[in-house]
């Protein structure tokens, strides 16, 4: 499905693509590297559950790329990254969550993000009419700056999404000092900050803050 069909199934939200310019706040489009072998990887090697979403942060086979040491030494200044994925079949909001520092996606299919402004979380709350949607092409790798809020993509086809996700390396693991969350009621995991809508029990019964205030914002697909 095409972006225009897209928006016209869901015009019951303002749906922009990515290389609109009310995406520059959020981050910008990535070109010059060589993601063809992870997309090939992805493609063949990776599939959608039949509900919710996978997640895994670090894929050896994915890091074993030459594209890994290149982002490493140039777009991170030398930092160490990981370089997983999430596939799945969401269509909902029910979180946002920020890291310290940029993250990358490549839509190995279409794809869906809702995004925010870390700016606007006021007392540990953030409206969900504040939240802009954005359509990502397949092939289109995109950085999201460290205030970008974001969660699971949303699939805009049926079949569900699958969508590489780069990061500082350690990123989304889990907490290993319990006076880590002292004080910081948004932090979940290591180097991730996180709202949930309080209609995502899952989320809120691994401990995530329920600060998401509004309507968990839903999209159609027929």
């Amino acid at each position: 499905m095409n972006f225009s069909e897209f928006a016209k199934i869901n015009d019951h939200l303002l749906i922009r693509d990515v290389h609109d310019r009310s995406f520059i706040p959020y981050g910008k489009i990535i070109t010059g590297y060589n993601f063809s072998g992870l997309m090939d990887f992805m493609e063949k090697e990776t599939g959608v559950p039949d509900q919710g979403n996978i997640y895994k942060a670090s894929v050896p086979e994915l890091e074993q790329f030459p594209v890994k040491e290149r982002l490493e030494n140039k777009f991170y200044g030398e930092m160490p990254i990981e370089i997983g994925y999430c596939n799945g079949k969401n269509t909902t909001l029910n979180g946002l969550e920020y890291h310290i520092g940029s993250e990358i996606n490549i839509a190995v299919t279409d794809m869906v993000l809702m995004l925010g402004k870390l700016q606007n979380v006021i007392n540990n709350k953030y409206k969900s009419e504040e939240v802009e949607v954005f359509f990502v092409p397949k092939a289109t790798a995109i950085q999201l700056y460290e205030t970008t809020l974001h969660f699971s993509p949303c699939k805009t086809d049926p079949e569900g999404f699958k969508c590489i996700v780069i990061l500082p390396r350690g990123t989304n693991e889990p907490l290993v000092n319990d006076n880590a969350k002292h004080g910081e009621r948004l932090l979940f995991a290591r180097n991730k900050w996180l709202l949930a809508h309080p209609e995502r029990k899952p989320l809120i019964e691994k401990g995530a803050w329920p600060g998401i205030t509004g309507e968990n914002l839903e999209l159609k697909i027929s």
